[in-house]
């Protein structure tokens, strides 16, 4: 062959390789819109959220990238679910709570007052059957959810008023979701469910009376101290479980190596933001212990904490009674629990009370 044609031709063949290879690549990208109940620039739960597309496009070498959309940003803050579910967006950050008005049973996924912990509560997704089931009744919706994040336990809320009797609730009204907002209605408060974006304003200019978010971290940056004083520990959320979820179909389109990505992402963040909010809750604690706020610290009264365990436990067995789905979910619980809150009591409570009677370092 002549010296210039084959050197033409092989040129020719490079650039139509090169071509090839570059449009292979180009359509092997995957990009999935997912959309938050909250900000993406809330600390921890926002941010955590952004760690993880990175993780995501890390661990897929590019091929899978997450573009994160903040409350509000292209759909509702509680418009998630139903977007997700109808395809409109490919995944959603949130709490399973927000949804119980579609099914009662949702609010166990999250967390239910004087419940587990978040160490018993992972133990219940992976070892309890519990992710089982939540991803069963999730496929109605054509949904399918991995844990988000947990916050720990969380703190009972910032109200006006002391709480220094069970009838100082009565009448209030204050921002509390799921089962925790059950409990505190049949305490006499009235609960209401608003964003996490909007409860600031609702507070100051008095639309309620009190509201919880989630721990020292976050409510001191969300600025609550400033125009509620009064600051309680908390029973109604003890392990607090984000959800992070997927349109089903959409996720089973993806390669087994990509659904593989999504699901190790979730558990390392899942992880990782326990562990945050563990050391952010801390340090945000000491300021307020210091005074730094303003702001007085203490513990519901016995005949609040009193009523509350009665009210759940009737709030429990009445649901359960109507809803077929709660009643399973809860039975999966009522099996699961006793054995873990056994070792729970003698291995971490003991050693915890332990700790504390003594001299501490």
């Amino acid at each position: 062959m002549d010296r210039r044609k084959f050197l033409k031709t092989a040129g020719v063949g490079a650039v139509a390789a090169s071509t090839f290879t570059t449009n292979l690549y180009a359509k092997s990208t995957k990009t999935l819109k997912v959309c938050l109940s909250w900000p993406k620039t809330l600390p921890i739960m926002g941010e955590g959220i952004l760690w993880y597309a990175k993780r995501v496009n890390e661990l897929s070498g590019g091929s899978l990238k997450i573009k994160v959309y903040g409350a509000n940003e292209l759909v509702p803050a509680l418009g998630v679910f139903d977007a997700c579910s109808k395809g409109l967006i490919d995944g959603f950050h949130s709490g399973p709570y927000y949804w119980k008005g579609k099914n009662p049973a949702f609010s166990l996924f999250t967390a239910y007052p004087f419940g587990m912990i978040a160490d018993e509560m992972m133990a219940w997704f992976d070892f309890g059957g519990g992710m089982e089931i939540w991803r069963e009744l999730y496929a109605k919706y054509n949904l399918i959810p991995f844990k988000g994040g947990n916050t720990g336990n969380q703190m009972g809320g910032w109200f006006r008023k002391p709480i220094k009797s069970l009838a100082d609730l009565k009448g209030l009204k204050m921002r509390i979701p799921g089962l925790g907002g059950e409990v505190m209605a049949a305490l006499g408060v009235k609960p209401v469910n608003i964003p996490g974006g909007e409860l600031y304003t609702a507070l100051e200019r008095g639309v309620i009376d009190a509201t919880e978010w989630v721990g020292p971290a976050l409510d001191t940056k969300m600025g609550f101290y400033k125009v509620a004083k009064y600051y309680y520990s908390g029973w109604h959320e003890p392990g607090t479980n984000l959800e992070l979820t997927f349109n089903k179909r959409k996720f089973e389109r993806l390669s087994k190596e990509q659904q593989a990505i999504l699901e190790s992402a979730a558990n390392e963040m899942n992880a990782r933001m326990l562990a945050q909010f563990q050391y952010e809750n801390g340090v945000a604690l000491k300021k307020i212990m210091e005074g730094k706020y303003g702001v007085h610290l203490g513990q519901f009264p016995d005949d609040v904490n009193e009523a509350a365990k009665r009210a759940i436990k009737k709030i429990l067995e009445e649901n359960a009674n109507k809803n077929k789905d709660f009643a399973r979910v809860y039975e999966s619980i009522q099996k699961f629990f006793p054995t873990t809150r056994k070792w729970t009591d003698v291995g971490m409570k003991a050693y915890l009370d332990m700790r504390d009677s003594g001299f501490l370092v």
